[in-house]
């Protein structure tokens, strides 16, 4: 009798089920024979992990490799309450789910015991600090940001230069709706109406 098919892993990977179609015809019970046998992980229906291991015990996969491997592709971007505060704006209340962009799937996904908040929308490759800038602002309200707060920040980056005022504009015209181009337009005015709120 041939000796049980041992597929090759590596720690703190994460596997569909079909990787384990070149080990037999039946990949999903050999998966499942792996988890049996504590050497997989089960993070969802037909994605499977290796943990790592420290002296404090598991290490799951990081959110990137889980996401990488269940979109089946890098072409995606995090964005949400993490990335928006590090923009200085104001605070931003914070999300049950990670808030994930791509071109695949939309949905809110279990993952390994975390929820992920899938929106199948448009986003630039590499997206800029000026972009996640224009996301928050279309979120304002399931960010619980106060707007005038969102408006002082604004300005306030503009002027010291750590947001930049063309690149807020291409990214507030190619992903922003119109009343968040307004916003951004009185952001970088420099008149009597600067200070005014678009609602």
């Amino acid at each position: 009798m041939p000796a049980p098919a041992q597929p090759e892993l590596q720690a703190n990977q994460v596997y569909r089920t079909k990787y384990f179609a070149r080990w037999g015809k039946n990949p999903a019970r050999l998966a499942q024979r792996l988890v049996g046998e504590g050497k997989l992980r089960e993070l969802a229906h037909g994605l499977y992990c290796v943990p790592g291991r420290s002296r404090f015990g598991a290490v799951p996969p990081s959110d990137d490799t889980v996401l990488r491997a269940f979109l089946e592709s890098d072409d995606y971007v995090v964005t949400g309450p993490p990335a928006w505060t590090t923009l200085g704006l104001g605070a931003t209340a914070m999300f049950a789910a990670t808030l994930v962009y791509n071109r695949k799937r939309s949905g809110e996904f279990l993952l390994g015991g975390q929820t992920f908040w899938l929106r199948r929308v448009a986003f630039p490759p590499h997206p800029p600090r000026e972009w996640f800038a224009i996301d928050l602002i279309e979120h304002q309200g399931m960010a619980g940001a106060d707007v005038r707060a969102l408006v002082e920040g604004l300005r306030r980056e503009l002027r010291a230069g750590r947001l930049d005022v063309a690149k807020l504009f291409e990214m507030a015209g190619a992903f922003g709706s119109k009343a968040t181009q307004a916003l951004v337009r009185r952001c970088a005015d420099t008149g009597p109406e600067a200070g005014q709120v678009v609602a």
